[in-house]
């Protein structure tokens, strides 16, 4: 009888399942700390706003914010009107990760590529891209063409940067040990490269998405007639700060949402690292 006790499976939880159980509950936790001053900042704003302290002509009121959100978005507004944004925002990544992708790895993979890119790249990368837009429009006028140009350049830079470093950053004793071991050329890209550049290729990507959203709300200022820009320039002529505060705020929600999916991107591919 004390033997069939003793074999008897324990209903007990397991030190690995109590310790999953409080991770899980911490970090819950700090999701919700960290959403605690947010919402006091946003009442205090409201709070200001009903005792007059902060006039409606300077900034609206939280509530009038959301008010006019939902008739823009019932209207159609500013539903429109973000998805110009976000196909700009698209293809002028698209253009910019292309091009800084593929300079840094001919620059990473070779002395030659080196000499041939990197000084060029080291040197635009200083010009305030914000003040090529001048001769952005002189060249290619005042359509989407300047627009799209100057989001791809504000993204190249940082993702070449990023990308090329951890190109060089890998342990050259990776890449003896995959020659010892008979991998060919594109075995040992890979193999070694990616995953040891792969890192710091995700960090210039997520500075690429936030630099690609800035980009834009400086292009969208300059001669649109469609996107979130253009609804923000045309609110500050009638001084209407609600419909300003909207369109900042869907900028802002939309990098949010973008360096969300990278940093899921990052758990997903980077699993293997400790």
């Amino acid at each position: 009888m004390s033997a069939l006790v003793a074999n008897r499976p324990s209903s007990a939880p397991t030190p690995g399942t109590e310790r999953k159980a409080r991770r899980s509950a911490a970090s819950r936790l700090v999701w919700l700390r960290r959403w605690v001053s947010p919402v006091l900042i946003v009442l205090a704003w409201q709070v200001l706003s009903s005792a007059g302290v902060i006039p409606e002509e300077k900034l609206a009121s939280p509530t009038q914010i959301g008010t006019r959100a939902w008739e823009l978005a019932l209207d159609g507004t500013l539903g429109s009107a973000t998805l110009t944004s976000v196909q700009r925002v698209l293809l002028g990544f698209v253009v910019g990760a292309v091009i800084g992708l593929v300079l840094a790895v001919i620059a990473g993979l070779s002395r030659i590529g080196e000499d041939a890119f990197d000084p060029p790249m080291q040197m635009l990368r200083t010009l305030p891209h914000f003040g090529l837009i001048p001769l952005f429009i002189v060249w290619m006028g005042i359509g989407e063409a300047p627009k799209i140009a100057l989001i791809a350049m504000g993204v190249a830079f940082p993702l070449y940067l990023n990308t090329f470093a951890g190109i060089r950053s890998i342990d050259r004793k990776m890449t003896e040990a995959a020659v010892t071991m008979g991998l060919t050329r594109r075995q040992r890209l890979r193999h070694v490269v990616v995953p040891g550049a792969l890192p710091q290729a995700l960090v210039g990507l997520r500075q690429s998405l936030g630099i690609a959203w800035l980009s834009l709300i400086v292009a969208e200022t300059v001669s649109a007639d469609s996107g979130l820009g253009y609804m923000i320039n045309h609110a500050r002529e009638f001084l209407q700060t609600d419909v300003i505060v909207v369109g900042l705020a869907v900028y802002s929600m939309l990098g949010l949402a973008t360096d969300a999916l990278v940093r899921l991107i990052e758990r997903k591919a980077l699993a293997w690292r400790s």
